[in-house]
């Protein structure tokens, strides 16, 4: 577990915004997908949920890693 979450840190510090990024793409994703209603996927706007709490995890871990 130890190896893992080092090899985990080492990518993000390479690449500090890729989180914040991801999340704001998931967002983006969630928008397009309430054009089509309907879906209980959709309804529940999970992936505006998981993407601004990956975009704030993102936002705090960038600030450690550098």
């Amino acid at each position: 577990m130890n190896d893992f979450l080092d090899k985990v840190s080492e990518f993000l510090s390479k690449y500090p915004g890729l989180l914040p990024i991801l999340g704001l793409v998931l967002i983006v994703v969630n928008l397009v997908l309430q054009l089509f209603p309907g879906n209980w996927f959709v309804d529940r706007n999970i992936l505006l949920h998981l993407g601004l709490i990956i975009s704030l995890i993102g936002l705090l871990v960038i600030r450690p890693l550098t």
